[in-house]
């Protein structure tokens, strides 16, 4: 079982940051050096629109200092009418080459349901500066068995198949009083080149208890022979999960063991998500956000029992 130790928050939402005025939530850390990391926040405006920025800090025996914040988002919103027109959020980078890609959820508001999500491929050619859409339609777009939309991704090269996608899958909608909300899980694709994707059916994980509905945001870590994920999932409110698999395909669930829980008061005393877990020197850290998806800001953890720990 891991074991966490909550080191506080780390970004807050921004008044006089326009693209992260009213949200910092989901975020993907890159280390740019030995002590510098860009965490790529996604941001949401005071319209309830989120985009993606990068928030420039320097991490030092387990302390965070932020050293700047971009002005401007490097994902903005699409076009009118097309699958992100109303929002980019919950990315995951790659290196390929020379090149970046940046995978991410495009929001359409509005409908029966709220709005709708699709997972779309943007590319930088100067080392994630900016970024281009690679099309204006989604690398994953509804087809006949998965007809209600994908969202948050892991990417990760598999000498097998090119590369292999833990993405969120949604499931049909389901009515909650006067509303409706959303049932997802973690399925796969894989592709040649990080850009067409075949979808294999396979759920990766599934739902395990009666008033689950929701697993997704997958992240992988491959450490020592065993490949870790991290996720959330959601009943009544969202927790971080855990799972483990010996060859990187088939996990088995162990949410007992992941760790890390809401606090007894304060910023994460209602809801813990959208973990992205990364090592830096020889401790291995958290990201993750609390109550109100982000609302209340980005908060860090550092894994106290990690072989390689330093705290």
């Amino acid at each position: 079982m891991s074991m966490w130790k909550k080191l506080g928050v780390i970004v807050q939402p921004r008044p006089d940051i326009w693209w992260m005025s009213a949200y910092a939530g989901p975020s993907f850390v890159r280390i740019t050096d030995n002590d510098t990391l860009e965490v790529f926040v996604t941001g949401r405006d005071n319209e309830n629109v989120s985009r993606v920025g990068i928030v420039t800090a320097r991490l030092i025996g387990g302390k965070l200092e932020i050293v700047d914040i971009g002005q401007q988002p490097v994902l903005n919103v699409g076009p009118p009418g097309t699958f992100d027109e109303n929002g980019v959020s919950y990315r995951w980078l790659l290196s390929m080459g020379s090149r970046t890609f940046m995978y991410y959820v495009g929001w359409v508001a509005g409908g029966r349901t709220r709005f709708q999500n699709y997972t779309g491929l943007a590319v930088s050619e100067d080392g994630g500066k900016t970024f281009s859409r690679f099309s204006n339609v989604p690398i994953l777009d509804r087809t006949i068995d998965e007809p209600f939309g994908s969202g948050s991704c892991a990417v990760f090269e598999d000498p097998s198949v090119g590369f292999r996608m833990f993405y969120t899958s949604f499931d049909s909608w389901i009515t909650a009083g006067t509303t409706t909300k959303p049932c997802y899980k973690v399925r796969e694709a894989v592709s040649d080149d990080g850009m067409l994707w075949r979808r294999t059916g396979r759920a990766v994980l599934d739902f395990e208890a009666p008033e689950e509905h929701i697993i997704g945001k997958p992240v992988v870590l491959m450490d020592r022979g065993m490949t870790h994920m991290w996720y959330s999932f959601r009943g009544e409110s969202y927790r971080i999960g855990y799972a483990t698999s010996a060859d990187g395909l088939n996990f088995k669930r162990r949410d007992s063991e992941v760790g890390i829980d809401v606090s007894s008061d304060g910023w994460d005393s209602e809801m813990i998500e959208y973990a992205f877990v990364f090592d830096h020197q020889s401790n291995r850290y958290m990201i993750y956000n609390g109550n109100d998806f982000g609302r209340t800001g980005l908060g860090l953890a550092v894994q106290v029992d990690h072989p390689r720990s330093g705290v």
